[in-house]
């Protein structure tokens, strides 16, 4: 009797795996090794694991439909061998592979000072050694460009894979981009939402970010459109929150707070910064003026379980490197610099809680 391949699966197709309720061959367990000698017949079984308890029963099972559905005669005992199968490769769903953490850099309103808190934290964390990003995500009101005087650079285009990525401008050991490098400075900034949210992507998956310890979001203020494409686009680490001492200040934290904490997004909120805490005159340092009100947001951090991550005061020096293009967190002895210091230290150990006690944040799938 001459034997051949589709004869020998055919009889295979009587083994039923106990566990899956399926035959060995429609589970593509019989691997494409088939031979046939004369009458020895040989070929592997695929198992996900060395040690499956159903290895044995299975080859007995093969041997038992060998001899009755094609020859009783046929030399198959000890001729069917175990292979493992290889473990597929995980699909990378991370939006950046290269980027280790992705901070939203929020708050509840305007004019607390996010986009000055942001970039001060950025050029801290690179002072401290780190390689950071800066995404300037404020699409209608993009202030990185002149807060790193860098607002006459045009990002160029580079071959990556033979894909077109942006190079982000590089100033202070921080790379930067905004949707400020793209337009004309003087030209208000209309956007329709999905323009908005489009740009926004583009900047996040286009950019040539290469390896980054941080990339820091700076959102717009309040919640929008802008605030669900990040968390629908990336996978952001973690949340700060900027706000100042001052009870209008406060009560929009809160909604951010809630925004990123809500069922639908589960972003942990690695802490509130209190930005203009009090007035300090840089010829006074030790004298301090609770303007907008004392402790404010450090009351809020405690009433809703966040943790104070600083406390930045108004310093003249921080306006005016702002608007010349130097961070106050430059200036190593200065009050402010020590202040955004502390602030990059405070965050870099609450990223490392974050990261040592939770899983990985999850890009968000809004679910109508």
């Amino acid at each position: 009797m001459e034997y051949y391949p589709n004869l020998i699966l055919d009889a295979l197709k009587h083994v039923v795996h106990p566990g899956k309720g399926k035959d060995i061959v429609s589970l593509g367990m019989v691997e494409d090794d088939l031979r046939i000698d004369g009458k020895r017949i040989s070929f592997s079984l695929l198992f996900d694991r060395a040690n499956d308890p159903m290895v044995g029963s299975l080859k007995k099972a093969c041997v038992q439909a060998i001899k009755t559905y094609v020859d009783e005669a046929a030399e198959i005992e000890g001729n069917i061998y175990v292979k493992i199968k290889p473990k597929e490769k995980p699909v990378e769903t991370k939006a950046l592979p290269g980027v280790k953490n992705v901070i939203a850099v929020a708050s509840g309103k305007g004019g607390v000072g996010k986009s000055t808190v942001t970039s001060n934290l950025a050029v801290a964390l690179a002072k401290a050694g780190y390689s950071v990003g800066l995404l300037d995500a404020d699409i209608f009101g993009p202030s990185v460009p002149i807060m790193f005087q860098t607002e006459e650079a045009r990002p160029v285009l580079e071959k990556i894979n033979g894909k077109d990525k942006i190079l982000p401008v590089e100033k202070y050991g921080v790379k930067m981009l905004s949707i400020g490098y793209f337009v004309n400075p003087d030209d208000a900034l209309i956007w329709r939402g999905a323009m908005a949210t489009n740009a926004i992507r583009q900047l996040i998956n286009d950019g040539n970010w290469g390896e980054l310890d941080y990339l820091l979001i700076d959102l717009p203020p309040g919640t929008s459109d802008i605030h669900l494409t990040i968390v629908q686009t990336i996978s952001i680490t973690g949340a700060v929150i900027v706000t100042t001492p001052q009870n209008v200040a406060l009560a929009d934290a809160v909604k951010g707070v809630s925004m990123f904490q809500s069922k639908n997004i589960q972003v942990p909120v690695l802490g509130l910064v209190e930005n203009m805490a009090w007035f300090t005159p840089e010829e006074l340092p030790e004298n301090k003026y609770y303007i907008f009100g004392q402790d404010g947001g450090k009351q809020l951090a405690g009433k809703i379980g966040v943790p104070l991550l600083g406390q930045i005061p108004i310093v003249q020096g921080i306006r005016e490197g702002g608007d010349k293009g130097e961070p106050a967190a430059l200036a190593d002895e200065s009050m402010t610099g020590i202040a955004f210091a502390e602030l990059a230290q405070k965050v870099v150990e609450r990223v490392e809680h974050r990261n040592n006690s939770m899983p990985e944040t999850k890009i968000v799938e809004i679910k109508k």
